[in-house]
This record gives C-alpha cells, sequence and structure tokens, in this order.
C-alpha cells in the first residue's frame, strides 16, 4: 500500500506491506488556496507591424558586424584524443556521483546554472533565434488581420484553426521575451517585413517554410553553444516551434511528419532565408555577424495545390523560401476541388497524397541536406546563372527515403566530406541557398541571383 502525506507542500511516499482497495464516493473540492505568484512582463512588442518593401532612405549600416578575422576558413581536423576511447560496453567505469547518477555529463556537478551567454557565437546565434522569433510573432499576428475569416474557410481553415495560429502568436511573444531576457538590452528588437504572399493558401505554406528553416537553424548551433543552460532553454522554446511548422503542413493538406530525422543547418543558411523578408529595423538595431548569400530559385519547384503537383514550372512567389503560387494553377488542376481520396489536400491530421511531389532521379556541385544526409549532384548545362541537376537516389536507413519533407539546396564549388555536426565547414564553398519541398520530379532547374548583405 503507497500512503500519500503531505509535508511542506511535497507529496511523501510510505509504503507499506500490502493494500486494501476502499472504493470511496466523493465531490471533488478545492480546500487550498495560493497567492498569485509574480509574472514578469512580455518583452515590448507590437502585434502588426508595418508591412511592404521598404522605400525609406538609403541605410545608414550596411554589411555583416565583423572584427578581426584570423583565417579564411577553420581547418578540418582529425576527432579528438579522447572520442574514441569510452568503452560502450553497457558497464559503470567511474564512481557514481550520487546514488542512481552515472559519472559524466555536462552541467551536472551541482552548480547552479546561470542562463546568459558566454561567447559571441552564444550571443550571434540566440540574436539569429530572436530574429526568428520576431518575425514569427509578426507573420502569425498578420495572416490573421489580413485574410477575412471567408478566406480562412474557403481554405479549409476553421474558426478553431485561427485560434490556433492566434496562440501560436502568443507562443511567439514568450519566446521573443525569453531570448530578449538572456542577450539584455542590446538585444534585436521587432523590424517591420515584407511576406510574398497573396492569399491564405499562400501564407499557410510561408508560414511552414519559415518555421522549418527557423527550427534547422537552431538544430544546427544548439549542441554548439558554450552556455549549456541557455541551450536548455532554448531546446525548450524550438521544440514548440518543431509542432508549429508540423500543424502548417497539416494546414496544407501535406503529410505531417514525412522525415525520422529534421536537418539542422548553419546559421549563415538561416540568416540567408530569414533576411529577406526584413524590410527595415530600428535604428540602432544589433546586427549579425552570420553571412547573406546569394538566392536560388527553383524553376520546378513542386507545388502542394496542384493534383499532379511536379508538373510545374515558375509557380513559386520568388527564390530563398521558394514559396508557392497560386496564380495561373486552373479549378480542374486544384488539389482542394478535387474529392478523391489521395488527392485532396484539404486540411487534415495527415494526408498522403497518391501522386508524389517529387522522386529520385528528378532533373559548380548541389548539395542537398536533408535529415542525417549530405549528398551532391552535379549542376548540368551552365549558362546565364542557371542550370539543372538530378534528384539523387538516397535513404537515410533502410526504408527512409532521404529526400522528403523540406530540402536545403546549396550551391557550392567542391563536394566536401560533411556530417551533420560540421555542417558549417562547407560555408566557405557556398554560393547559394535555397528551401524546397520536394512533392517528386527528376530534372531540377536553378537559378542563382545576387543577394545583398
Amino acid at each position: 500500500m503507497v500512503r500519500f502525506v503531505l509535508a511542506a507542500g511535497v507529496a511523501l511516499l510510505i509504503f507499506l506491506g500490502h493494500s486494501v482497495a476502499i472504493p470511496v464516493v466523493s465531490d471533488p473540492t478545492t480546500t487550498v488556496f495560493s497567492a498569485e505568484a509574480t509574472v514578469p512582463p512580455d518583452v515590448p512588442h507590437t502585434d502588426v507591424t508595418s508591412h511592404g518593401p521598404y522605400d525609406g532612405p538609403s541605410p545608414t549600416t550596411t554589411g555583416a558586424l565583423s572584427t578581426d578575422v584570423l583565417a579564411a576558413s577553420i581547418p578540418a581536423l582529425p576527432p579528438g584524443p579522447e572520442a574514441y576511447s569510452y568503452p560502450s560496453d553497457g558497464q559503470l567505469h567511474a564512481p557514481e556521483p550520487a546514488p542512481y547518477t552515472p559519472a559524466g555529463g555536462q552541467g551536472t556537478n551541482g552548480s547552479a546554472p546561470v542562463y546568459r551567454v558566454l561567447s559571441d557565437f552564444d550571443y550571434e546565434s540566440i540574436a539569429l533565434g530572436l530574429y526568428q522569433e520576431w518575425i514569427e510573432l509578426d507573420l502569425f499576428h498578420w495572416g490573421l488581420a489580413t485574410f477575412s475569416d471567408k478566406d480562412f474557410e474557403d481554405a479549409g481553415l476553421t474558426a478553431q484553426d485561427r485560434y490556433l495560429i492566434q496562440f501560436m502568436a502568443e507562443q511567439e511573444v514568450g519566446h521573443a521575451t525569453l531570448l530578449s531576457n538572456i542577450l539584455g538590452g542590446s538585444a534585436p528588437k521587432q523590424c517591420t517585413y515584407n511576406y510574398p504572399v497573396s492569399n491564405v493558401r499562400e501564407y499557410v505554406d510561408f508560414c511552414q517554410k519559415l518555421t522549418r528553416f527557423g527550427e534547422s537553424g537552431v538544430y544546427g548551433f544548439l549542441n554548439h553553444l558554450d552556455s549549456r543552460p541557455v541551450g536548455q532553454l532554448l531546446l525548450q522554446s524550438i521544440s514548440t516551434e518543431a509542432r508549429q511548422q508540423m500543424i502548417f503542413r497539416q494546414f496544407q493538406g501535406l503529410f505531417p511528419m514525412p522525415v525520422w530525422f529534421e536537418v539542422g543547418t548553419p546559421q549563415s543558411w538561416a540568416w540567408t532565408l530569414l533576411a529577406p523578408y526584413i524590410s527595415s529595423c530600428p535604428e540602432n538595431q544589433t546586427r549579425l555577424i552570420w553571412q547573406n548569400y546569394p538566392s536560388v530559385y527553383i524553376l520546378n519547384q513542386p507545388n502542394p495545390v496542384r493534383i499532379n503537383g511536379a508538373d510545374v514550372r515558375n509557380e513559386t512567389t520568388g527564390g530563398h523560401a521558394n514559396s508557392l503560387s497560386t496564380a495561373g494553377v486552373p479549378a480542374d488542376q486544384d488539389c482542394l476541388n478535387s474529392d478523391e481520396v489521395g488527392v485532396r489536400c484539404a486540411p487534415a491530421v495527415t494526408n498522403n497524397r497518391s501522386t508524389p511531389l517529387s522522386y529520385p532521379g528528378r532533373q559548380v556541385f548541389l548539395r542537398w541536406d536533408s535529415q542525417l544526409n549530405v549528398t551532391y549532384s552535379p549542376l548540368e548545362e551552365v549558362r546565364d546563372n542557371s542550370g539543372w541537376t538530378v534528384q539523387p537516389n538516397m535513404s537515410t536507413y533502410a526504408g527512409d527515403p532521404a529526400v522528403n519533407g523540406t530540402m536545403y539546396l546549396i550551391l557550392t564549388d567542391e563536394d566536401l566530406y560533411v556530417t551533420p555536426f560540421n555542417l558549417t565547414q562547407v560555408n566557405p564553398h557556398v554560393y547559394g541557398v535555397a528551401a524546397k519541398c520536394p512533392l517528386r520530379t527528376s530534372k531540377w532547374p536553378v537559378y542563382v541571383t545576387k543577394s545583398s548583405v
């Protein structure tokens, strides 16, 4: 039998030798009241900022933040001397610092955690995450303020769905507050933005892609942070964002989680995909160190609003995110108008499209980053900043095609061997960055355009 004893607000368990179950019928009552705890304030913010392309005076400051640069790149080195020393045999190899506590780990020696950045790497990475939280806060509010209830309902989204987007915006207030408090008074402030969408379905697709590369950008640096306590808080924030991204896929009628692993990307890739949608920022805004690469346009980016999403050409609203455009999609080719299972793409908990949106064999080096894989494919017939490549046939493990969900296509000048923990090694060889949603083709035309920092 287990007896519960309340002592100083802690439930204690007393184990007795036997137990007897005695049913009792009673009405629950509230017998304990507690004073409301002090609640820290939210960071100052605007639900919906001004929008549209920047049309003011020339910026007073441009370019990435920089100081003395010690080398053109960080050299690739072999593993450290202790990398293979632990036997990994299922046995304990050191004394336990406390009962039921194995030796090792970071931040496990009892020292009180301090939630502050410890290096330039920490500050610049968390500041990038804050820029991402700010744009998501604005984007979610903006969509609800811009499109009518009928616009959402025509896209299959109900009042409850709209409230879910509102709740996501409220989550972003918390995320922005958390990261602002970690960085202190110099934390980047909310900017104004310009989104490449004109209707609800384009809006949902852009939200799905924006949350995807924001999530991937954090995964790329999270385990490199010097401050483990800050990493813990950020992990609990980005886990929420992963749920947001999956929900936007469900709003699109896409399969909600089509991969076994989510990819992590370097900070400069995330900044390249985010920065083009910022119109302007406040005076004396904290700048970032990260590089802004040229945009890569996917000329036949699959369009998930089409019944045959792979049979497309120039149906995006631009480079960078390569988000979908509904313009030019006739009603008889719109999957929302179909009643056929496997074809209809109305919002749902899960949908599995019978006609895949991308497939192996779909037609410098072009690098494909997905899940745990890094794969290169040659760019063919390069001329006038354009060319094409073939989608490689690859799997993470047997039964898990690696090319699925949102892919990151990187234009490089060398097929450098890198893995998930050291992707930034390839940055000196990058000439363009794009995010794409594979839906299944063979030949992938791409176009590279110049991009400002």
